[in-house]
């Protein structure tokens, strides 16, 4: 294979690799999909935002080196994700608007149900993917759309891994029921990763800052999840306690398979200004980087999403930058002396 990894990249594939599908370590999967966003919408062109940037993005990285040299792939767009997304989300507006009173008050009959359904289509679309890639011994990478993509995802892995952790980063919880009566909502992703799938070990949750009263109970009363929220490790920082010892607190949580949830509003929003829901706070550039670092070099990642990109050019170059990060360290989480 002639490549040069500092010749001017092709934006046709991700990060302007040379792999496909069948021979990179990496698959990453594109899913076009925003019909429960409740704010601001636009995820759904996140991954193409995502592999427009990439061309842009140096491949020795300071931290991973030349990981990408395991291969770094993603697949093509189903058609059908959009397809059904846009279905999803017309009815998904029409029940928005009649709750808000925004609109005439008139709901499409069944259209509840019709979200719901195409949610869990959408759902086993993916677990059937992530499974597939398993099975030929990829790491598998989704790549959203909104926060309710990757639970497909996590079942596939929870069943391969039994007791697995997730790392969840994020300005919010995700532990709401069935929010705005959407069961697949991508406010209520981590309540139904919780309750629907066996075999999860830990979901330890980094960057809080904005949740629901009834979450935060939730998260009381269950034993599998512990938070670190903005406020609590921003006083923790300002009493004179280092980062790289919060981060340590953070992997000492999860068991040692993990999954990684990266909702890109868990950063700072300066970094990510068209996410669907920013919130002021979230860790720097720099945090995010050590707390990856940190995990890798003590955790093996078996996979990963990141969701809740922007559609715009500032937030799709920061979204391939953090999703190449995320593809060198799980490949080198791989290659630790005593990973299994």
């Amino acid at each position: 294979m002639s490549f040069d990894p500092d010749a001017p990249a092709n934006a046709d594939q991700i990060f302007g690799l040379p792999f496909t599908p069948r021979n990179a370590r990496v698959v990453l999967i594109p899913v076009p999909w925003q019909a429960t966003t409740s704010y601001r919408r636009g995820t759904r062109e996140g991954p193409r935002a995502v592999l427009e940037a990439s061309a842009q993005v140096d491949l020795h990285d300071l931290e991973v080196g030349d990981a990408w040299k395991e291969g770094f792939a993603i697949e093509p767009e189903d058609d059908r994700i959009r397809l059904w997304d846009e279905a999803a989300e017309g009815d998904a507006l029409a029940v928005i608007a009649a709750q808000t009173g925004e609109g005439e008050g008139i709901v499409p009959e069944d259209a509840l149900e019709r979200v719901n359904a195409l949610g869990e289509q959408l759902n086993d679309h993916i677990y059937r993917e992530v499974s597939r890639l398993f099975e030929g011994g990829h790491l598998p990478g989704v790549l959203g759309g909104d926060h309710s993509v990757p639970f497909g995802a996590i079942a596939a892995a929870a069943e391969r891994y039994p007791g697995l952790g997730i790392l969840h980063i994020d300005a919010h919880a995700d532990l709401r029921v069935a929010y705005e009566g959407f069961t697949w909502s991508h406010a209520s992703i981590f309540y139904n990763v919780l309750t629907r799938i066996p075999g999860i070990g830990a979901v330890a949750q980094v960057g809080l800052r904005d949740v629901g009263a009834r979450e935060a109970e939730f998260a009381q009363e269950e034993p599998r999840v512990f938070w670190f929220t903005d406020p609590q490790m921003q006083r923790a920082l300002a009493e004179g306690r280092t980062w790289l010892s919060i981060v340590r607190d953070i992997v000492d949580t999860l068991p040692e398979r993990i999954w990684i949830s990266w909702d890109i509003d868990g950063l700072d929003p300066a970094l990510c200004p068209g996410t669907g829901t920013p919130v002021p706070g979230g860790l720097t550039w720099g945090q995010a980087c050590v707390l990856l670092a940190e995990v890798a070099a003590n955790r093996t990642i078996v996979g990963f999403d990141l969701n809740e990109v922007g559609p715009d050019e500032w937030d799709g170059n920061v979204g391939a930058r953090l999703l190449y990060k995320l593809c060198g360290h799980a490949v080198r989480s791989h290659q630790r002396g005593d990973a299994p």
